[in-house]
């Protein structure tokens, strides 16, 4: 499907979200970072989240929600998906990212990255949402470019430059 005339693009930074509708591509650059996707194949609304973290602290109750948390960046999606009288259940869900961006540093799947997989998991279900999709894990970051005219999410995934991680030996 061709992009619509008019479309607007939007970088999506670490820590937020972006909801659009079908003049929207949302792109993002991923490493440990975890974006979930949800797009609406009728009514061709969708977005994007770039969570950095699985929760925070809590201090006072009077918090906003933050998109650098999981749980409240999906709960700020949600929050759209109302706003835009439409239905969670209704859209299809998708989960990429949470890549170890520092392999050989640390101890196996407790990285950042698998921390925040496993957080996204956790609340897809508690929500009771289903994945349809996933690219997660592994090693290095992924760029990320979703049509939401389309529901089309382009995926690329890159290792780390060779040596460009290693563990300083200071």
């Amino acid at each position: 499907m061709p992009k619509p005339a008019g479309t607007i693009e939007v970088f999506l930074p670490p820590g937020e979200l972006y909801f659009g509708d079908r003049y929207t591509r949302i792109r993002t650059l991923l490493g440990s970072c975890v974006s979930l996707v949800l797009w609406h194949p009728n009514k061709h609304l969708g977005g994007m989240s770039h969570f950095m973290l699985p929760t925070r602290r809590r201090g006072k109750a009077t918090e906003t929600l933050d998109g650098r948390y999981g749980d409240e960046a999906l709960e700020l999606l949600l929050d759209e998906i109302r706003r835009s009288r439409t239905r969670p259940q209704d859209y299809s869900l998708r989960l990429f990212g949470g890549g170890n961006m520092f392999p050989g540093v640390g101890h196996g799947d407790g990285h950042i990255g698998a921390q925040n997989i496993r957080a996204a998991k956790r609340l897809i279900l508690a929500h009771g949402l289903q994945c349809q999709a996933e690219h997660v894990g592994g090693v290095g970051h992924r760029n990320l470019i979703f049509d939401v005219w389309s529901g089309r999410v382009a995926i690329k995934h890159s290792p780390p430059a060779s040596g460009a991680l290693r563990a300083s030996s200071k």
